[in-house]
């Protein structure tokens, strides 16, 4: 079992971990995820882990409850228990020497480039992170960035906080300003945003690295369930990701395969809320 050590609600579906979890800490590093389940008949997810201290042998999840599992996840707090946690897995993100890197993080995907962001300044890289939801609730992770980047923006697709627009128009923006030419751009969030992010920055040349979250079961490369089309060859984002040449991505693949048990997920979904409201009715 995997004791939560501490939990704090960032938004209203949206919650923040803290996870003893000494082995997966001491090895983990950025770009990374793991894979919970929650009791033995537990369904298996893959989550990024936003940070992990070996020293006191913690990792930290960012959550969203959209699902069963993760909406189960959410109702946990401190002191509660999880009954796996299999990890560090992927390749770790190749951090390379460069001047000038932007990070992009659409709503969770923040947990991705969160670690990725400290990894980049503590090699000299200039870090510019933004990060973004449809309302200011949805902006997750902003002090932190702030923690680990040179300069933060934050965005809002209805201008509740910060810039009015999405994270791709600030982006933009940042790119149209050549006074600091981007040499790098990372990329996570919704497989819309990092399409939109990708058709942007190719024109332009910058290098552009996107973190794909497609279904998984075993994370080691076996049940085949996370395979995606990258320059036109079959990969697994398990063990050959979860970190891909942005430009090459088939993100119409990719959309598709995330739709495949869309069923089956409303099914279990509709099984929980029908669970909660007969315990509601019992109490």
């Amino acid at each position: 079992m995997f004791r939560i050590l501490d939990s704090k609600q960032l938004a209203s579906d949206v919650k923040w971990l803290k996870i003893a979890a000494p082995l997966v800490a001491k090895h983990r590093q950025p770009g990374q995820f793991v894979i919970l389940r929650l009791d033995e008949h537990g369904e298996r997810i893959p989550l990024t882990m936003a940070a992990a201290d070996a020293k006191a042998g913690t990792i930290e999840l960012i959550v969203k409850a959209v699902g069963k599992t993760t909406r189960l996840l959410f109702a946990k707090n401190t002191g509660d228990t999880i009954r796996d946690v299999m990890g560090p897995l992927g390749k770790p993100t190749e951090i390379e020497k460069v001047g000038h890197a932007v990070l992009v993080g659409g709503g969770v995907g923040t947990a991705v480039i969160y670690p990725l962001a400290k990894a980049l300044k503590d090699m000299g890289a200039y870090v510019t992170s933004i990060t973004g939801g449809r309302t200011k609730e949805l902006v997750v992770l902003e002090d932190e960035l702030r923690e680990v980047s040179h300069v933060v923006y934050a965005t809002t697709d209805d201008g509740s906080y910060g810039f009015k627009g999405t994270v791709a128009d600030k982006l933009r923006e940042l790119m149209a300003d050549q006074s600091r030419p981007i040499d790098v751009v990372y990329a996570a969030g919704p497989v819309i945003m990092m399409r939109v992010i990708s058709d942007l920055t190719r024109p332009a040349g910058i290098k552009t690295i996107v973190s794909l979250n497609p279904i998984m079961v075993d994370g080691t490369g076996m049940c085949g369930g996370c395979r995606v089309t990258v320059g036109g060859k079959t990969q697994f984002a398990c063990v050959d990701g979860p970190e891909f040449d942005g430009h090459q991505v088939d993100y119409a693949e990719l959309a598709d395969r995330l739709t495949a048990y869309r069923r089956q997920e409303s099914a279990a979904l509709e099984r929980l809320e029908h669970e909660c409201k007969v315990r509601d009715v019992g109490t």
